[in-house]
């Protein structure tokens, strides 16, 4: 399966690009970097540049149904710089839209707020977003994965990059099952 990591150009975790990336890769999937711009993609170690990444595609010029499913990484910079481009948004909206599984760590939630996908979900996240969770409809837990099935797609949401092993394992899991159906 295609899976699309969509991130901005600048200020992804990279941890949180690079261990699910991997993970895709090691399942069989075809991992597709996404962004808002082509080119190259800063990751960033906390607040520490780290490396760059080829971007494959870009958002608004690519359909989200050439992808099977949706990764969402983390960092404080890359979903506020997401949230704030209205062709991320409606890429991430689109896998909704159409019923695919969507897998968000850490600070990626905000880019849901912003697509209005929250409403009626149960998700968890980085600690600093419940209240946003809360005030766009949702429902915040505290648990290293969350899985919400709602309608016909699926929500694989964790908290942070002690979360990852969990992470990994639940949106494999999830993306396997929309695979096979």
């Amino acid at each position: 399966m295609r899976i699309a990591f969509l991130t901005a150009p600048e200020g992804v975790e990279q941890i949180e690009l690079t261990d699910p990336w991997q993970a895709a890769v090691d399942a069989g999937h075809q991992p597709v970097l996404v962004s808002t711009e082509p080119g190259q993609v800063q990751a960033f170690n906390h607040l520490d540049k780290a490396d760059t990444f080829p971007v494959e595609e870009v958002a608004g010029e690519v359909p989200a149904d050439s992808f099977g499913a949706l990764v969402l990484p983390g960092g404080v910079a890359n979903p506020d710089a997401l949230r704030m481009d209205e062709r991320a948004v409606a890429f991430v909206r689109a896998f909704f839209d159409q019923g695919r599984p969507v897998a968000a760590i850490c600070h990626a939630p905000w880019t849901l707020i912003e697509a209005g996908v929250v409403p009626g979900r149960v998700l968890t996240s980085w600690p600093s977003l419940r209240t946003d969770i809360r005030n766009a409809g949702g429902t915040w837990v505290d648990e290293q994965v969350q899985i919400c099935d709602q309608g016909p797609n699926t929500l694989i949401t964790s908290r942070k990059p002690d979360d990852l092993k969990a992470f990994r394992e639940a949106f494999l899991t999830e993306f396997d099952k929309a695979a096979a159906a």
